[in-house]
């Protein structure tokens, strides 16, 4: 094999990190953002009663459209570091580096 190959080679397993981030944070965010609106939508006495939970770990994020933003940036941001952790562990378990 040669260098060219080897070169190839690399480029061609390595993940970008930085994408796979942007695409699990859009799809958090995105996620929790339609699931909160779909609930303040639908509406009823007790909204959302297990979504609402979340507001544990995301500090003012409740189930109202407001708070559907801040969650919303609160999960991309999550899911960013998710797709970032797992672009850069594939990268290294392949030897492709980071």
């Amino acid at each position: 094999m040669t260098e060219n190959d080897e070169s190839l080679n690399a480029a061609i397993l390595r993940l970008n990190g930085r994408a796979w981030g942007i695409a699990a944070g859009l799809l958090l965010g995105g996620g929790l953002f339609v699931a909160t609106n779909i609930l303040v939508l639908k509406g009823g006495p007790n909204v959302g009663k297990h979504l609402r939970l979340l507001g544990v770990f995301f500090p003012g994020y409740s189930v109202t459209f407001v708070g559907s933003i801040i969650g919303f940036i609160y999960a991309f941001v999550l899911g960013y570091a998710i797709g970032r952790l797992i672009g850069g562990v594939y990268n290294k378990l392949v030897g492709a580096g980071t």
